[in-house]
């Protein structure tokens, strides 16, 4: 090993242990705001009766969080919607954002201003000379009540641009699937497509853009068969996210539908905000790997049989997330979602996940969608 190599190694390892304690004083603060009766939520204030400990007094770091039973997903179907409103944020005003939903009663959490935060710090890591600052943009992507629109609008806002949306309503995306009707889904599809390819030919200088894999391959084939692409659509940069981003899909649209347009994966949802991903690279194998926005969200791959267990370094595991700010705090939830373990690197100095996919086993009752 050179010298290099080894001082980047210690580099590494000094930031990691920086971001830990970084990470434990976060966690501390985050619990006292939640839990102490003037600034706490009506429902972590009341979960706090039934505990039998004291999480103002005995949560000094992010591993006391253990001492919380794993975040249930019905904790949030369901109102009232204001006991997660914190009452030390009583007085701004409430987005509420909806995942799921196909089924039954959609989950929902509120936020304030988590979603523009989480896309500031996204904004810093896009490259100018794909992302310039003052572009347009278009989000091909899911709207209604679901955060990425009012994200990637803030987004287009924050550099300087000006967003343009689609219709899209992925909850008939997934109930056509599940129907069966193949064909109305492929109208449904189009009807989105055409959508944005009206809008990119209707001189609004867009250079950048959010889509999910599926419909950057959609709008792409129909690009083509219009006689152009992507690229000559003036599309500079484009972020995407979604469980369909694998490496062999990425190399495809690298090879086969970008034409020298910058894309960057992202692994994100409405609890977590946005896991940026490193440089994705040919020497790599177009090997894909997330790290959570830390101290605000934490990402741990665990063990199947115990969730407090962390894999070993490139082994698998499912995706444990920890929410931590002052508007929405969520300890130990586990993600419908499995991956290998991936080690801190200098940008990111915390563990991250790579091949991210449906956990194997919710797998075949998980109906992708649009993503």
């Amino acid at each position: 090993m050179s010298s290099t190599e080894q001082a980047s190694a210690a580099d590494v390892e000094a930031a990691a242990k920086q971001a830990r304690e970084a990470l434990d004083a976060h966690a501390h603060e985050i619990v006292q705001w939640h839990f102490h009766p003037s600034s706490g939520c009506p429902f972590w204030l009341e979960y706090a009766q039934k505990l039998k400990f004291d999480p103002l007094k005995e949560i000094r770091t992010f591993d006391d969080l253990k001492k919380f039973e794993p975040f249930q997903d019905e904790w949030l179907r369901g109102g009232p919607v204001r006991r997660w409103v914190p009452k030390g944020l009583a007085d701004q005003p409430v987005y509420v954002f909806e995942t799921g939903g196909t089924t039954g009663v959609p989950k929902s959490r509120i936020a304030m201003n988590d979603f523009r935060t989480d896309y500031e710090l996204f904004s810093a890591t896009l490259p100018e000379e794909y992302f310039p600052r003052g572009a347009n943009w278009l989000m091909l992507g899911p709207s209604g009540p679901r955060r990425l629109r009012l994200a990637v609008e803030h987004l287009a806002q924050y550099r300087g641009g000006i967003c343009f949306c689609i219709d899209l309503d992925p909850r008939w995306v997934i109930k056509l699937i599940k129907k069966g009707w193949m064909e109305h889904l492929e109208a449904y599809k189009q009807h989105c497509v055409d959508q944005a390819v009206t809008i990119l030919g209707a001189g609004h200088d867009i250079k950048c853009m959010f889509t999910t894999p599926k419909m950057l391959e959609a709008l792409a084939l129909e690009l083509e068969k219009q006689g152009t692409s992507i690229h000559d659509a003036g599309i500079t940069g484009i972020f995407s996210g979604g469980t369909e981003f694998t490496p062999q899909w990425t190399r495809f649209a690298t090879e086969e539908l970008l034409e020298g347009t910058y894309m960057t994966p992202t692994y994100g949802n409405t609890l977590m905000g946005l896991a940026c991903s490193k440089p994705v690279t040919a020497e790599e194998n177009y090997k894909i790997s997330y790290y959570a926005p830390q101290p605000r969200a934490v990402l741990e791959i665990v063990d199947f049989e115990n969730s407090d267990q962390v894999v070993g370094y490139g082994e698998t595991g499912r995706v444990k997330l920890t929410t931590l700010t002052k508007e929405f705090f969520v300890p130990g939830f586990l993600e419908r979602d499995e991956g290998e373990r991936e080690p801190p690197y200098i940008k990111y100095p915390w563990d991250g996940v790579s091949g991210v996919r449906p956990f194997h086993e919710l797998a075949e009752a998980t109906t992708v969608g649009v993503y």
